[in-house]
């Protein structure tokens, strides 16, 4: 009688390589397929097509409207952000002085007590005064700090009377930055660009039917050219007719515009926050058996 093949054996203690699979055990590999990429001509913040588009020295391209409201948000939280931490160092340094008024205070009364054997009376409001309003130096006195401290305080096993730890504001960074680069950005920084439609001889084509070529060879642009853009003049070539010409002629092929090597910015191939992009089209996950359960736990995958 033929063994039983191991992916129908399942009366084992342990979990078979085909069972492991199945529940997801281990690193799983996908490549990424088109409609998980943003094309090369939609905005990096409504992933939508670009509507007067403006492009950042890192070759990321956002809608004019989009990313105005971007830098205009964040200058606001930045401003909020100062106010909360001037108002902060205003009372941290209404704290320090009256910390030091009353250690000048209490080094007044010591001297006070160790010279006269009495204490006389102060305004105060940390001090209690007794009914004679001075008292003896081995007299036990509660002062209404104390008073004060006793009936607010905190239970620590209720958790409405649970002490809370302020809340410290760290002084914000007063630059801007690039949604999707993360790098320090600024209005003037960004330049626009200009997309060489194809001409479709007379006919229509709406806005979504539209196809980009290259003012040089005349290829249209997809997602798996290199592209190139001239910050100069905002005209966008694919990478090979950017290193062929304009790297040599330091002329731009369309306006006949002077350009140098540093004008020549990649554009960043689509990518969205939620998927990878240029060489990382491959998403990896970890999974690990939960203890008893049965299922799989989804971690990321550690970095080799």
């Amino acid at each position: 009688m033929p063994q039983r093949h191991s992916k129908n054996n399942n009366d084992l203690a342990i979990f078979t390589y085909d069972e492991k699979r199945k529940l997801g055990y281990g690193t799983q590999k996908e490549r990424l397929g088109k409609d998980s990429i943003k094309p090369f001509d939609a905005c990096c913040l409504c992933l939508k097509l670009v509507i007067d588009p403006l492009c950042c020295q890192r070759g990321h391209i956002f809608c004019k409207e989009c990313i105005l409201e971007c830098l205009l948000a964040q200058k606001k939280d930045i401003q909020r952000q100062l106010a909360a931490h001037a108002a902060q160092q205003k009372q941290e340094k209404g704290e320090e002085e009256e910390r030091l008024m009353m250690q000048k205070e209490r080094e007044l009364d010591e001297f006070n007590q160790q010279n006269h054997s009495a204490m006389p009376r102060y305004n105060d409001k940390n001090y209690a005064h007794g009914k004679n309003d001075f008292h003896g130096a081995n007299s036990v006195k509660v002062t209404s700090y104390e008073e004060e401290a006793l009936k607010t305080m905190k239970a620590f096993w209720l958790p409405s009377a649970t002490p809370e730890a302020a809340v410290k504001v760290e002084a914000p960074s007063t630059s801007t930055i690039c949604p999707e680069g993360k790098e320090k950005l600024k209005l003037k920084s960004l330049f626009p660009i200009h997309f060489t439609e194809e001409s479709n001889f007379g006919r229509k084509s709406s806005a979504l039917d539209r196809a980009c070529i290259c003012p040089s060879c005349k290829a249209t642009l997809t997602n798996a050219m290199a592209l190139v853009v001239v910050s100069s003049c905002g005209h966008v070539f694919c990478k090979k007719c950017a290193e062929k010409f304009l790297a040599i002629d330091k002329v731009c092929l369309v306006c006949n515009k002077p350009c140098k090597e540093r004008n020549l910015v990649s554009l960043e191939k689509g990518g969205t926050g939620f998927a990878g992009h240029d060489d990382h089209l491959e998403a990896t996950s970890f999974k690990h058996l939960g203890s008893g359960s049965g299922l799989g736990m989804v971690r990321p995958a550690a970095k080799t």
